[in-house]
């Protein structure tokens, strides 16, 4: 797959077969419109491109007012994009300036003149341009005018599916993630960097490495305690992993010193030295709430237990 970063960095290639849109998450609603549109390209000797943006024209339009956090990191999207085989990535930074670009701006001056469609495959509620003005019937008119044919997904296909990344968000931020894995098609993921923490968990039997994630739209699932897919230098381990502000260490709350909201991993059987590394966590299964215990040796006897349900989970 061949990515850009701009849409003045494409080249003119032979054929463009095009579906547009934010793609968060690549779910298996996107990859019913990523697997038509190969099927097309396929059927007229054509190259698949997929035109994005970045960041999330809500996150630029509405800056103070929209708290949306995004399922994928754009690193995330170009690796799960590489994987569904498209030919082509294009990333158009999303601007105030780029949002104010009409239906027929949007249509002539970038899919025409810059990317030269051919085909374009579409769903049947799809909207663009200003204020999201343009449509699937203003889309009919504009083809014949200039040279391009339309290939709508029926809503069927699309509803069959009966996913969205709102449902996935949703499904997160309850801390269900077998939901929101079952509409992803794979594992919700993160990645961060590893920091030293206060190293408690090591005079628990428990050592914890500390996640920090420099993103800071990247969604974090609910707090609480997972069962979790460790990937480090190629390898993968099993764990579980906290998220929250450990009542049990930090009596004071979250805001008391420097203990703030926190993902710790407890990788199973493993020992190394991983400061500064970067690690990526696959979401398995939610095991329990954070909670709040009388002392750390009842906080011990919690963790044995939810290590073997750890264990049996990622079995």
């Amino acid at each position: 797959m061949k990515t850009y970063k701009n849409i003045e960095e494409f080249k003119n290639i032979e054929n463009p077969v095009v579906t547009t849109g934010t793609f968060d998450g690549i779910h298996l609603g996107h990859r019913t419109i990523l697997n038509r549109l190969k099927e097309i390209a396929a059927r007229n000797k054509g190259e698949t491109v997929l035109l994005t943006f970045f960041h999330h024209p809500r996150m630029v339009l509405y800056p103070d007012e929209n708290n949306l956090k995004l399922l994928n990191t754009q690193d995330e999207k170009i690796k799960l994009l590489e994987k569904t085989g498209i030919d082509h990535l294009v990333t158009i930074p999303f601007t105030k300036e780029f949002s104010r670009l009409t239906a027929i701006e949007f249509v002539r001056d970038i899919l025409v003149n810059k990317i030269g469609v051919k085909k374009l495959v579409i769903g049947y509620n799809h909207h663009f341009g200003k204020n999201r003005e343009g449509t699937l019937e203003q889309l009919k008119e504009y083809a014949p005018t200039y040279g391009f044919e339309i290939e709508e997904i029926p809503a069927q296909d699309v509803d069959n599916v009966n996913v969205s990344s709102t449902k996935i968000r949703e499904a997160l931020l309850k801390g269900d993630v077998q939901t929101a894995n079952s509409y992803l098609g794979y594992d919700y993921f993160l990645t961060g960097n590893v920091i030293k923490g206060s190293r408690v968990g090591q005079t628990l039997g428990f050592p914890t490495a500390n996640i920090v994630v420099e993103e800071k739209y990247k969604l974090i699932p609910a707090d609480g305690v997972y069962a979790v897919k460790a990937k480090l230098n190629g390898k993968v381990h099993n764990g579980m992993l906290n998220i929250g502000v450990r009542p049990t260490l930090n009596p004071d709350g979250p805001d008391h010193g420097k203990n703030k909201k926190s993902i710790e991993i407890n990788i199973f059987d493993f020992n190394d030295d991983i400061y500064n590394h970067r690690l990526t966590v696959s979401f398995r299964a939610r095991i329990r709430d954070e909670k709040k215990f009388d002392d750390l040796e009842a906080l011990k006897k919690q963790l044995l237990i939810d290590k073997e349900k750890s264990i049996s989970l990622l079995a």
